[in-house]
């Protein structure tokens, strides 16, 4: 009977201490598509929320949904909650569906939803009606309270680049877009709005050439970087890939063209290749950071969105201007103090089509 008894008290105690030493993470990262070192948007959501649960001392995870669907994406937020996380940063509008499912569940967790805000629809027909999700009979785009919705002036971001690409004396440009959802298009037109004005400005008597093509994916892809070969073979001097992951594939046909440049998207990608001479930014890991800590100095209002864009330090280029032949420091800040001041005003119409910027400055060629 004794040895019955210390048994049981011995599997009893490893219970116990299974329980008390099982960890928590109060702060929780689910990733879209691609993982936290993408060098794009995850990695940028990552490292805002990883430097301010560092400078805090709060326990943090990021967690990769299984596969590619909703069900995936609210099992895995359901999963970071079951480990204790209070705040769930989602990057990405793929979360429209998931965050909407979870969120009125969950009225304690609050919700970092950059670049998307919850809604029953899964998508729009060829009449521009939305398809809900299975069971739903009317659209619904409420944002509860605990969800903090944040975009950005993609627009301005876009025309950054294609201001700078222009001045420093590029005249044939290209833009890789991955999907054509409202943030990559509002990249596209941003850029040629920016190319564009740098050739009115420099008074170019041609117009400015950007080539333009919507990729379809946001990874790795031998079909971007074949397109990309092409275009560079072709005389594309500078190619703004805002396309996730299948930016590396752009890099990568840079890397074998004679001079090939590629301009980066969401976070400062020159680390990731030689042939990046700047970036389209988000200031994605500020921007986490500045919401993570409105939720713990309770300043924290959901149920609103973040418009982040040149006047709130939302999106701009890197402060470095070594890859560049002429663009240069003053360059940029007097073409960022005319956005700020409102002087150049950037469209983020995506109603209509690339080539609808054509002027006396710019041609678009869709392809």
């Amino acid at each position: 009977m004794k040895k019955v008894l210390v048994l049981l008290f011995v599997l009893s105690f490893g219970v116990i201490l299974s329980a008390c030493t099982q960890k928590t993470y109060e702060l929780a990262l689910v990733t879209d598509v691609g993982t936290i070192d993408d060098g794009s948007f995850n990695q940028g959501a990552w490292e805002g929320l990883k430097a301010f649960a560092e400078d805090n001392d709060i326990s943090y995870k990021y967690y990769q949904p299984s596969a590619d669907s909703t069900d995936a994406r609210v099992a895995t937020i359901e999963l970071a909650i079951e480990n204790g996380a209070t705040t769930v940063v989602t990057p990405g509008y793929m979360f429209e569906n998931a965050i909407w499912l979870v969120q009125s569940d969950h009225p304690d967790v609050n919700f970092i939803f950059l670049d998307g805000s919850p809604s029953n629809v899964s998508g729009w027909d060829d009449q521009g009606n939305p398809i809900l999700l299975t069971g739903e009979t009317a659209a619904d785009f409420t944002v509860e309270d605990n969800v903090l919705p944040i975009f950005y002036k993609e627009q301005e971001a876009g025309f950054l680049a294609g201001y700078a690409a222009v001045m420093d004396g590029n005249t044939k440009l290209g833009f890789v877009g991955g999907m054509a959802v409202p943030a990559v298009v509002r990249f596209g037109y941003g850029y040629i709005q920016g190319a564009a004005y740098a050739a009115e400005e420099l008074e170019l008597t041609a117009p400015v050439e950007v080539v333009y093509w919507y990729s379809g994916v946001f990874w790795a892809d031998n079909t971007v970087s074949d397109k990309a070969a092409s275009w560079f073979t072709t005389g594309t001097e500078v190619i703004f890939a805002a396309a996730g992951g299948a930016g590396a594939s752009v890099m990568s046909a840079a890397e074998q063209a004679t001079d090939g440049k590629v301009i980066g998207v969401d976070i400062d990608q020159k680390d990731a290749s030689e042939t990046v001479i700047t970036s389209a930014m988000k200031e994605l890991a500020n921007s986490v950071y500045a919401a993570l800590e409105s939720i713990y100095d309770e300043t924290f209002v959901g149920g609103t969105a973040w418009n982040l864009g040149s006047v709130e330090d939302g999106v701009g280029l890197p402060q470095d201007f070594t890859r560049f032949d002429t663009f240069d420091q003053a360059d940029y800040d007097a073409i960022f103090a005319l956005l700020t001041a409102g002087t150049v005003v950037v469209s983020g119409d995506i109603t209509v089509d690339a080539d609808s910027f054509d002027s006396d400055y710019v041609t678009v060629i869709v392809e």
